[in-house]
């Protein structure tokens, strides 16, 4: 049995983990950590657990509980986990973060649009971007995991087939992606409350979103070179799920032909086919958020424009799923050695 710990158990993500693993096989929750509710039942901040969780919130003290736990999941705000990891205690657990803080290599990079100073740069070279279908391997052997954020997942994961077989030319890429409100997470703020949500779609973020060096870094990966993409986010008013729409130019042979439908298809299923959480659409269907809702899955579909020479790329998931708290428990399945889909495989939940 693998004993887990939480820190941040009381957010969005920290709830669904929390949902997750109670469903577990090979998982016992030792830990809820939630600084703002010590003492506090965990039934009673989040009432839908109500007679399955009796425990109550402890603080968010990391020394005490890698004594106690096979793996410390933080989702926490950028900036805590950075400000008090040391090698005793990854020597002691493992930890797989939801925040940001160890998702990219550069520091300065973390540091301009984060606009903090990390305070643990020292494993940043360390730690393995927990995007499963992509660095499985590594994150096999790890024991510090940084869990992708929601926008990333989706815009790299839809994009990555076609940017690793150059099918298309990277820097055109164009990534228009919309996000329920869940993503902003459970603090009280102006600008997520119900009547400045409801009935009104906006950007932000523009030109400045923190997940852009992120996608830019892992597919800059998979190009073997620079990859500098324009990414927009917008708030949709709905509770949870991603969809991502990309543009980008088709890559021009030495022929002046470029890749066709069949030949976009045959990569996406030479990568993709055998991936149990990432389910490729039949030609002419688009992703949409509600048939992945409550679920690991990330729906993929593309159209070739052949009369302007770009292809659109569209992907759906489930940022709190495979966004957040499914991919972390994906991860931790294969840092133990479990088959990757224990606890994950949750039929997506409709309406």
């Amino acid at each position: 049995m693998i004993r887990v710990g939480i820190i941040g158990a009381t957010g969005y993500a920290g709830n669904e983990l929390v949902r997750l693993l109670m469903g577990h096989k090979q998982a016992e929750i030792r830990w809820y950590g939630s600084k703002s509710y010590i003492d506090r039942a965990y039934a009673q901040v989040y009432r839908n657990m109500f007679q399955i969780v009796e425990d109550i919130c402890k603080d968010d003290d990391i020394e005490a509980l890698a004594k106690q736990v096979d793996v410390i999941f933080t989702a926490t705000p950028q900036g805590f986990l950075a400000g008090i990891l040391g090698e005793e205690i990854l020597q002691q657990t493992k930890v797989i973060d939801l925040s940001a803080d160890y998702r990219m290599k550069d520091v300065s990079v973390y540091e301009k649009w984060y606009q903090i100073p990390h305070k643990s740069p020292q494993f940043m070279e360390e730690a393995v971007y927990g995007l499963c279908e992509i660095n499985r391997g590594k994150v096999k052997g790890a024991r510090l995991i940084a869990n992708p954020g929601c926008y990333t997942t989706c815009s790299i994961l839809t994009a990555y087939p076609l940017v690793k077989e150059g099918l298309i030319d990277a820097n055109t890429l164009i990534i228009d992606a919309k996000s329920g409100t869940s993503g902003a997470g459970r603090g009280a703020k102006l600008p997520n409350l119900f009547c400045e949500v409801n009935e009104s779609i906006k950007a932000y973020g523009v030109a400045s979103h923190r997940h852009t060096p992120e996608i830019e870094e892992q597919l800059s990966y998979a190009a073997g070179q620079k990859v500098v993409v324009s990414f927009t986010p917008h708030l949709v008013p709905m509770n949870r799920g991603i969809l991502v729409t990309a543009y980008a130019s088709l890559a021009k042979r030495a022929d002046g032909s470029f890749p066709n439908e069949e030949e976009i298809r045959a990569v996406y299923e030479k990568y993709y086919a055998k991936e149990q959480f990432i389910r490729l659409l039949p030609k002419g269907e688009c992703p949409e958020t509600k048939w992945v809702t409550g679920s690991n899955y990330v729906d993929i579909g593309f159209c070739v424009d052949a009369r302007t020479g770009r292809v659109i790329l569209m992907g759906a998931l489930d940022n709190l799923i495979k966004g957040a708290a499914g991919q972390a428990v994906q991860n931790m399945n294969l840092v133990f050695g479990l088959c990757e889909s224990t606890g994950l495989e949750l039929a997506p939940m409709f309406p």
